[in-house]
C-alpha cells in the first residue's frame, strides 16, 4: 500500500517526502496554510514526484472541468479532486475523456464508488472516520469497494481517506486499499512504539557500559 500526506503544510511534507508516493490537500489544507493555493500546489509538486490532488470549488460540471483545465495545467503530477455529486460524476467523465486524471472525494457508499469507476476517475476516496463517527464501519466500505473492483477490473485505485489512528491504516492495508492518505499528527504516530523506544534506551546503555 502506497502512503500519500493530507496536508497542505510544506514542512510536513518534506519531513516525510522520503515515504510518500503523494499528497493530498483540500480547500480547508489550503486555507489553513494561509497560502496562494497555485504557489502550494506547485511547491508541493516540486517536493514529492508523485500524484498531487487539488480540489475544484465550481458547483456545475462545466465550471469544474474549467477548473481542472487551468489546475492540471500546472504541473503533469496534478489530480484535480473532485466531489462525489452528479455534476462532479460528469466532470469526471469530461476530465476522463480529455485525459486529465480524477480524484473523486467524499465518497461514502459502494454505489457512490461503483459511479466514480464507471465514469473513469483515477482515484476515489473513501472517508473512513467520518462514516465511524456517525456508527458506521469505515474499513467495512473499503472492503466491499475493494471487491466490486476486483470483480470487474475497474483501474481506479482507491484512496483511504479520513484516517484516524494507526489501526485504519493497518485495516485498510489488509483490505487491499491502493493507498492510505494520512494526517501529519497520525504519520508521525506509525513510525513509534515503545517497546522500540526501551530497546533502543537498553541498546545505548549497554553500549556505555561496554566502553568502561
Amino acid at each position: 500500500m502506497k502512503l500519500f500526506l493530507d496536508t497542505a503544510d510544506v514542512g510536513e511534507i518534506k519531513r516525510y517526502a522520503h515515504v510518500l508516493s503523494g499528497v493530498t490537500t483540500n480547500p480547508t489544507l489550503i486555507m489553513k496554510s494561509g497560502r496562494d493555493f497555485k504557489e502550494v500546489v506547485n511547491e508541493i509538486c516540486s517536493i514529492v514526484d508523485g500524484p498531487i490532488s487539488a480540489e475544484v470549488t465550481a458547483e456545475d460540471a462545466v465550471g469544474m472541468f474549467r477548473e481542472a483545465k487551468e489546475i492540471s495545467s500546472w504541473h503533469k503530477n496534478i489530480v484535480i479532486k473532485i466531489p462525489m455529486v452528479e455534476e462532479g460524476i460528469k466532470a469526471t467523465c469530461l476530465c476522463s475523456d480529455a485525459g486529465i486524471k480524477t480524484n473523486v472525494t467524499l465518497v461514502f457508499s459502494v454505489p457512490q464508488a461503483l459511479l466514480a469507476a464507471v465514469a473513469g476517475a483515477t482515484f476515489m476516496s473513501p472517508f473512513l472516520g467520518r462514516l465511524d463517527d456517525v456508527g458506521q464501519d469505515g474499513v467495512y466500505l473499503v472492503k466491499e469497494i475493494v471487491k466490486v473492483y476486483g470483480n470487474y477490473g475497474f483501474p481506479t485505485e482507491i484512496i483511504a481517506a479520513s484516517i484516524r489512528g494507526p489501526t485504519h491504516v493497518i485495516e485498510c492495508a489488509k483490505a487491499g486499499a491502493h493507498i492510505a492518505t494520512i494526517p501529519p499528527k497520525l504519520m508521525a504516530q506509525l513510525y513509534n512504539h515503545p517497546l522500540t523506544d526501551i530497546g533502543i534506551k537498553q541498546f545505548m546503555d549497554d553500549w556505555e557500559r561496554a566502553k568502561k
